[in-house]
């Protein structure tokens, strides 16, 4: 009941003009980063209803973004806030290490704990409301089979994961464009939360020594209410061997006051 009377204020008071984001604390520093290795694409991969480009924009990021959303009413809220937008698109894929179709199990109402891997105990019992709903039928791409769809020549591609599990599948993916992601944000579990998922030892190595990223944060995720254990944390890597402005922000990042 409150979550379809939150969704229902919210898109009150989105016809009125005004966007309502969840504020992340780390939001600013994530785009002063952005910026200092001129990041001008942002594919945001399991967008859902579009929280993390909002919040881009809130905190300042003026560059594209593609947002990657395969589930059928989150997209609809999702082209609804990028429509007001003419440097945000959204597609209607699931990312993978395969292309065709799969099943993708529905997180509560639709939610963003959604995954294509079976959810463990550990999870459901630290979140209930993820628990799954259902399932539907989706359409995976390959990273690199939308590559040249969605980039152009000299963008420097930055790769948000918000994909439960599926982060490596998506990475492998990349292919023969592996090399051309300027950075990744990505979820990072400590305790294994899906079946087949890998752990952060293993997506560390993958982003770091295997796309040649540098850690750059890290921030506080899921947390089991029970103990206070945290379960998932999140990760930023860039690539340290490309541009990096200093001090100077370039043009696709506002100033932020």
């Amino acid at each position: 009941m409150w979550e379809t009377l939150r969704r229902h204020l919210r898109r009150m008071v989105r016809r009125l003009g005004i966007d309502v984001v969840r504020h992340r604390p780390g939001g600013r520093e994530l785009v002063r980063l952005l910026g200092r290795y001129e990041i001008d694409l942002v594919l945001d991969v399991g967008a859902h209803r579009g929280d993390f480009a909002a919040e881009l924009r809130e905190a300042g990021y003026r560059g594209r973004i593609v947002s990657f959303e395969p589930l059928r009413e989150p997209r609809a809220e999702l082209r609804h806030r990028a429509a007001l937008d003419d440097t945000w698109s959204v597609l209607p894929y699931a990312l993978g290490d395969h292309s065709g179709r799969a099943t993708l199990n529905i997180s509560g109402d639709c939610g963003p704990a959604s995954s294509l891997l079976p959810m463990l105990p550990r999870h459901r019992a630290a979140a209930p409301r993820t628990a799954y709903t259902g399932d539907v039928i989706v359409e995976v791409r390959r990273l690199d089979e939308v590559w040249e769809q969605v980039t152009a020549p000299g963008e420097r591609v930055f790769v948000k994961l918000d994909v439960q599990g599926y982060e490596a599948q998506v990475l492998d993916g990349a292919g023969q464009f592996a090399d051309e992601i300027c950075g990744v944000a990505i979820g990072a579990p400590l305790v294994p939360l899906f079946e087949g998922g890998k752990l952060f030892d293993e997506l560390l190595a993958q982003t770091r020594d295997g796309l040649g990223l540098t850690l750059m944060s890290l921030e506080p995720g899921l947390t089991d209410p029970r103990d206070g254990r945290m379960l998932r944390c999140g990760l930023v890597l860039l690539r340290e061997d490309g541009p990096a402005a200093g001090e100077q922000v370039p043009a696709q990042v506002a100033a932020v006051v």
